[in-house]
């Protein structure tokens, strides 16, 4: 139930976000058509002429990671699309599953008892555990319809700030997932001559991680709604665990169609973010994407974020420009980088300009 009645007239941003009803408590309230403060511009809606039924993105079996074969699967579905799917991964069905029971679980919860978790403010490094609902930005004057919730994967002993609901489930899962994430950066890094992952690179690609659980409740109008505008994720990598509902989208290799990404049971979504496109030179790419909501079934995904350190310094790698290649990027502090991100929030691609030359 939620925690209070939604009128009219209520301020939208108190009932979802500080009281931490979430959308998901304002569908509670039996909504028949939702807000004007959810209904999303026309440009940033997902215009179905322009989903693309004969693509697809590609799904690689790791049943022999280190297969040769697989490993150059694995660059150049980076390097064209960006987004791929792998299976055969290695962490057990039953984790993957008792993963997103949790998270219903959590979304199910009165909103006395989520808004214990809910923090305003997003940090790159920061380990705790946070609540909020369409990113929550202060200035953000149009919801995205989904509530979130952020687990910092960097201090083990900052676990015990979590949600008893989804605690044991994501330690579970980062235990089997960053082995996991480690092992498909050293690929993508090989295939930029790069070494492997030691002590002075691992802050640089891993050294800051988070898993957050995304709850999209269902929309009674979905066609003006939006579950996640189109962005790119500012990650070296994205690991991504989504149910059987479907509606993540890609941006394919025409440029102006969307292509779905057909959720597969036991599967994991893998996409490029800025970073990685950044320290490789463009050789990888990240990819927008976008999530369309639902009319009648709730929809959960679960991004485990695997990010630069907050003092790291981001650029291209000097192996790639040894041979006089030139450098399309600037070197940058991630902790400015993500400053950038957050207060401007760019649609689309348009963060990469914080570092290009």
């Amino acid at each position: 139930m939620s925690s209070s009645k939604f009128e009219p007239n209520d301020d939208i941003l108190d009932f979802v976000i500080k009281k931490a009803n979430g959308l998901k408590g304002l569908v509670d309230t039996n909504l028949e058509i939702i807000p004007n403060q959810c209904i999303q511009p026309k440009e940033q809606r997902l215009d179905l002429s322009q989903i693309d039924n004969q693509e697809s993105i590609p799904t690689i079996d790791l049943s022999n990671f280190d297969d040769l074969n697989v490993e150059k699967s694995i660059q150049e579905a980076a390097s064209k699309w960006g987004f791929f799917q792998i299976i055969n991964h290695g962490i057990p069905i039953e984790v993957l599953e008792d993963l997103k029971d949790a998270a219903h679980k959590f979304f199910e919860l009165p909103a006395e008892e989520k808004v214990k978790y809910h923090k305003e403010k997003l940090s790159p490094g920061e380990s705790v555990f946070m609540f909020w609902s369409a990113i929550g930005v202060k200035d953000e004057k149009v919801l995205e319809w989904r509530d979130s919730i952020k687990h910092g994967c960097n201090l083990q002993n900052d676990s015990n700030l979590w949600p008893p609901q989804t605690r044991n489930q994501v330690l579970e899962y980062q235990k089997w997932a960053t082995p996991l994430a480690k092992k498909l950066l050293e690929v993508l890094l090989k295939g930029l001559n790069v070494n492997e992952i030691d002590e002075s690179l691992e802050p640089l690609l891993m050294g800051t991680m988070a898993i957050n659980i995304n709850y999209y409740p269902p929309c009674p109008n979905p066609n003006i709604a939006i579950g996640f505008r189109r962005h790119c994720d500012m990650s070296c990598i994205t690991l991504l665990l989504q149910d059987d509902t479907g509606g993540l989208y890609v941006q394919g290799t025409k440029g102006d169609n969307w292509i779905h990404v057909n959720p597969i049971k036991g599967a994991l979504a893998v996409n490029i973010g800025n970073s990685l496109q950044i320290m490789s030179n463009d050789r990888y790419k990240s990819i927008e994407h976008c999530v369309a909501v639902d009319s009648s079934r709730a929809r959960i995904s679960v991004p485990l974020f695997v990010n630069p350190s907050p003092d790291s310094v981001i650029g291209p790698f000097p192996q790639i420009l040894k041979d006089g290649e030139k450098s399309m990027y600037k070197h940058v502090l991630f902790s400015d980088y993500w400053d950038h991100y957050f207060s401007k929030r760019p649609s689309g691609k348009a963060s990469l300009d914080f570092a290009k030359i």
